[in-house]
This record gives structure tokens, sequence and C-alpha cells, in this order.
């Protein structure tokens, strides 16, 4: 799949289009084709390490921690886990990820 990708702190020119492992989901999550997701404060807060304290919160000090930033997102289910019963593969949804998930949104597929 591909992500847009954030290796090192910076402006929006650190980004890049990178292809990634389609991740897999666990027993108690879903797999989302992402559709639309949104860029908001936070993002480029993290993208660019300011302030400065963001490198010390669930975040590397010289480098993100996670690579893919985002955080809301709507989407359609493409999977569940096995003990999953309130979604079914089709249900389109919308949502927000925390970033102590440390999955991001700026990608084809997340898992949440």
């Amino acid at each position: 799949m591909k992500a847009i990708v954030c290796t090192k702190y910076g402006s929006p020119d650190v980004l890049q289009l990178k292809e990634v492992p389609i991740p897999a989901p666990e027993d108690d999550e879903v797999l989302i084709r992402v559709y639309a997701a949104s860029v908001n404060a936070r993002d480029w807060r993290f993208m660019r390490a300011k302030p400065f304290f963001i490198r010390l919160v669930p975040r590397g000090f010289l480098q993100p921690k996670n690579k893919i930033l985002g955080a809301d997102l709507a989407g359609r289910v493409e999977a569940i886990g096995s003990n999953l019963k309130q979604f079914q593969p089709g249900d389109e949804v919308f949502g927000y990820l925390p970033s102590a998930t440390g999955r991001g949104t700026f990608a084809e597929y997340v898992c949440q």
C-alpha cells in the first residue's frame, strides 16, 4: 500500500510517498481502507516537532517514532479480527486515532 511517511522532523518537504506493508488486524481490531483523512494541528506539530516537548511525548527524540501521521479518517471496513462482532466488511466508518496507537491515517489502510 502507499503511505505518506515522515522519517525526520521538518517542513512538509520531509514527507515522502512510500510503499509499506498493509497492516493485519489483531483479534480485536478492524482493517479500514481509508477514503479520506484530514490534516490538523496535531499532524503539523508532530511533523515539525514544535513545540519541542513533542519529541518527548510518545515520539522519538531525533526522528519521529511513528512514521505515518494522521488521526482523522473516513473509510470502509475491509477485514475484522476474530473477536469483533459489531463490524462487518463493507461497513462505512469514521473515526479518530489517538497518537498513542502509533498508527496514522495518511495511508491506504489502517488498523484500529
